[in-house]
């Protein structure tokens, strides 16, 4: 294009007159049109990748000299072969004696800028591909290792909530085979949602909200009476999607740490959405665990994890909040995650 504007276009502005270029004029134009384009592109596709991103900076310099040299001399020689001067002189002073040695001054340092504009033009397009292919490999890589990350995230969260369920229904079986049988039908549906919305990487909000009934009434089985639940579930009323079995590491807390035999608790789980956001909270007392438990030597990896993904998936779309309050002996949690 700007060969097309500088070359060709701007000398039709400005020939004075009824006076007619002569043909040399336009054979010099396409001619430096074809050079100025192979400069262009080798420098482009040549010598900016395999020599100055190479880091050969100096011999990149002396290529680009030898290049400005080679091509004056050519332009030199191709004018001198088709008698361009002379044409030019007849054209715009006939009535004055042609000197063969004179040349334009002016003409020459415009030819010279037209090879350092193209140098330069060429040399930054060079270099914005080289960021873009650069940049567009450096997300790729994001993504992979992000996905990576996320597979093995939700890896270790998958054994961690079967590990704790089974040992709940194991437990049942001994007080209760009816309610045992009972347990393992949620459980086999809460199965088949793991098998096949935790493979994707999302999943409907109100699919996700009736895992975690589904979880809570399996929980319920094993409570005794001096445990109070008190669930506020609100339905999704839009098709709002979410990471699948992001709440379950919190839920499992709260019955975890939250359910003692000989004391009276209370576990409190509300899930609220309003428009495009999902407010979760969780808030339980605090008991300790058996120290002879499996769960006695785990270090909250479900939690952790959980903060991994969520940093992940929702980066800046979410505010994770939790603590433990000393005089209550209670644990709460308090999640909001904007789901648009």
């Amino acid at each position: 294009m700007l060969c097309v504007v500088l070359l060709l276009l701007s000398p039709l502005s400005w020939r004075m007159g009824e006076v007619e270029l002569p043909t040399q004029f336009w054979a010099k134009q396409i001619f430096l049109v074809g050079i100025l384009i192979a400069i262009f592109y080798s420098n482009a596709s040549v010598l900016v990748p395999r020599v100055l991103l190479e880091g050969k900076n100096y011999i990149y310099l002396l290529g680009i000299l030898i290049g400005a040299v080679l091509f004056y001399g050519l332009v030199v020689y191709f004018e001198q072969f088709i008698g361009y001067s002379k044409a030019m002189h007849d054209t715009f002073n006939p009535d004055r004696p042609w000197d063969p040695k004179k040349r334009w001054i002016p003409g020459d340092v415009f030819q010279v800028l037209l090879y350092v504009i193209s140098i330069g033009l060429s040399t930054s397009v060079a270099l914005v591909q080289k960021w873009q292919k650069d940049e567009s490999l450096r997300r790729e890589l994001d993504r992979q290792r992000v996905n990576t990350e996320l597979s093995y995230l939700k890896a270790q969260i998958n054994p961690h909530f079967f590990f704790n369920t089974l040992n709940n229904i194991y437990a049942l079986t001994n007080l209760d085979v009816a309610k045992a049988q009972e347990a393992l039908l949620k459980l086999s549906r809460m199965m088949r949602y793991v098998l096949y919305e935790n493979q994707k990487n999302e999943t409907l909000l109100s699919k996700e909200v009736r895992f975690i009934e589904d979880y809570i009434e399996l929980m319920k089985m094993r409570l005794s009476s001096k445990v109070k639940l008190n669930i506020q579930i609100e339905e999704p009323k839009e098709d709002l999607i979410i990471a699948p079995m992001l709440l379950l590491p919190f839920l499992e807390n709260c019955f975890k740490h939250g359910v003692s035999s000989q004391h009276e608790s209370e576990i409190l789980i509300k899930v609220e959405i309003m428009g495009d956001t999902l407010f979760f909270e969780t808030k339980n007392h605090i008991f300790p665990i058996n120290p002879d438990s499996p769960e006695a030597h785990e270090s909250g990896i479900g939690l952790v994890n959980t903060q991994r993904r969520l940093s992940l998936i929702y980066p800046n779309k979410h505010r994770l909040k939790f603590g433990k309050d000393e005089a209550k002996q209670e644990y709460w949690v308090n999640l909001t995650i904007n789901l648009s």
